[in-house]
């Protein structure tokens, strides 16, 4: 068998994508597929027509044809089995058998092609060996990974070493009243002005992010007091060196960005005093109903870049109903904050730490109620003669909320094409290197509170799930806001910033 190209082309005879295997003219090659309508008589049900120099091995794709363009002395019988496995091979690729889908995926198209046909003869793969070619699964690049996360955890916990080492040179010069350098947070440029006693103690705590060590700041001026030497030296080539393979390293006055940041659009006007209240859920339920369990972290985080404002105090109202846990922070007047709802700093002659940001309040809920569930989503796969047909829907429960950029995953069996999608609200596409079915829904909130998804595909009904979920909001599960900030004395307000979030950390359907 000389296979000599394979395309895919109208009934047109144009060429929407082809593969030579010989050395040919693309002049030539349009010319054999514009002259391969011509030949198919009309109402005969052929798979091949032949020329005075080539055969053509054709199957209908719908309103396209898989052809094959082979030498005469050609075993036909190797052609029709190789135009099956070609036109096996569309479908995983190609969500539909239509012009545009076939140009959008035709470079995938071309490599599975490639593994199919060396040189003009067929290779002895089948459809399997196929997709795992073309993913190009490298057992030495998961060992080079491995071996990089490993190098990158060393280099971490190195890090946090240098950094413990340094705060305990810290401590020991303040102990012995010596002055302290400065190597990041509290202690930093931003707050060298402020006297010893208006500085929070190292308990403030941040919220829940990467640790990571502080970089250390050679401080300006001829100060005596305290000298590192070749200490300092070390620590800066060691960060110098993180940072040459890719490490992200915060500077003394830098801000670690949140997980909200990478999903919603940054605050256009950030005032002196500004706060996030983010929270993160991690749901996981059944496939035939029941809350098997869910967490919502929540935290309120304050950032002042004024000392003018560094005195004050949030007033906090919270209208929740769903049984939160709230926790304060070790320097806060929990007594205050109790009777009141107001955070302040024990000592109100202190000042909130300058270029920080500071978690003040944080709040837990846990629970296996399904009334607490934000979004449901029903999955049923019910067998039919031809594989299973899938009707997924979503109802918003908690009609408050505001839910953008949901996306809801679910797993298709492998080796079985793309799935076939009857009615369906939003959109969807089907990702054949993941072998995930993903529905899109730009917005779920009151009036758009439940939609559904129906479609067909080979496969048993376990192999549907687990579903996933992922959605961010602006509006927060828990009704706790800041709505107000004062000043210690005489209670005149500050004008300050907001940005809320409401984010997933894990939401699947087992």
């Amino acid at each position: 068998m000389v296979l000599l190209a394979a395309a895919v082309c109208t009934k047109a005879g144009k060429a929407i994508v082809s593969r030579q295997f010989v050395e040919m003219t693309r002049t030539r090659v349009e010319g054999l597929l514009a002259a391969f309508p011509k030949l198919m008589g009309m109402g005969k049900q052929h798979t091949f027509v032949e020329t005075e120099s080539v055969r053509y091995v054709y199957q209908p794709l719908e309103k396209l044809y898989m052809v094959l363009v082979t030498t005469k002395n050609s075993n036909i019988l190797e052609d029709l089995e190789t135009l099956r496995l070609f036109s096996r091979v569309i479908p995983e690729y190609c969500r539909v058998l239509e012009e545009g889908e076939i140009s959008d995926h035709c470079f995938d198209l071309i490599f599975a092609f490639d593994e199919i046909v060396a040189l003009g003869y067929r290779e002895n793969v089948n459809l399997a060996q196929i997709r795992t070619f073309t993913e190009m699964d490298s057992h030495e690049e998961k060992v080079f990974r491995a071996v990089r996360e490993t190098q990158e955890r060393e280099a971490k916990a190195e890090m946090r070493r240098k950094a413990k080492e340094l705060q305990q040179i810290r401590r020991d010069a303040e102990r012995s009243g010596k002055k302290v350098p400065a190597f990041g947070g509290f202690g930093s440029a931003g707050m060298s002005s402020m006297s010893s006693g208006s500085i929070i103690t190292d308990t403030i705590i941040e919220p829940e992010k990467p640790k990571m060590g502080p970089v250390p700041v050679r401080p300006t001026g001829s100060s005596k007091a305290l000298k590192l030497g070749a200490r300092g030296k070390e620590v800066d080539n060691f960060v110098d060196k993180l940072r040459g393979e890719g490490e992200t390293i915060m500077s003394s006055t830098g801000k670690m960005p949140s997980l909200a940041s990478n999903v919603l659009p940054p605050p256009v006007n950030v005032e002196s005093v500004h706060m996030r209240v983010e929270e993160k859920i991690s749901l996981t339920c059944g496939r035939d109903g029941g809350l098997q369990n869910m967490e919502l972290l929540g935290m309120i985080t304050l950032r002042v870049t004024d000392d003018k404002v560094g005195r004050i105090r949030l007033m906090v109202n919270n209208y929740d109903k769903k049984g939160v846990q709230l926790q304060t922070h070790p320097n806060v007047d929990k007594k205050l904050f109790t009777s009141d709802s107001v955070i302040g700093l024990k000592n109100p002659e202190k000042s909130f730490p300058l270029n920080n940001d500071v978690g003040v309040l944080k709040w837990r809920l846990q629970s296996t109620d399904e009334a607490l569930i934000p979004l449901t989503i029903n999955c049923w796969p019910s067998e039919s003669a031809t594989g299973c047909d899938v009707n997924i829907e979503y109802e918003l429960q908690e009609e408050s909320l505001e839910l953008n950029d949901v996306v809801i995953a679910i797993p298709i069996p492998s080796g079985v094409g793309a799935p076939v999608v009857g009615d369906v609200d939003g959109e969807y596409k089907h990702d054949s290197r993941r072998n995930v079915l993903e529905w899109s829904l730009p917005v779920i909130d009151a009036k758009n509170k439940s939609g559904s998804l129906e479609f067909s595909v080979a496969g048993q009904p376990n192999d549907f799930f687990p579903v996933n979920v992922s959605f961010v909001s602006i509006r927060n599960y828990c009704d706790i806001q800041v709505a107000k900030v004062t000043h210690v004395e005489g209670d005149a307000p500050v004008k300050f910033s907001l940005e809320t979030s409401f984010l997933v950390d894990k939401y699947e359907i087992l």
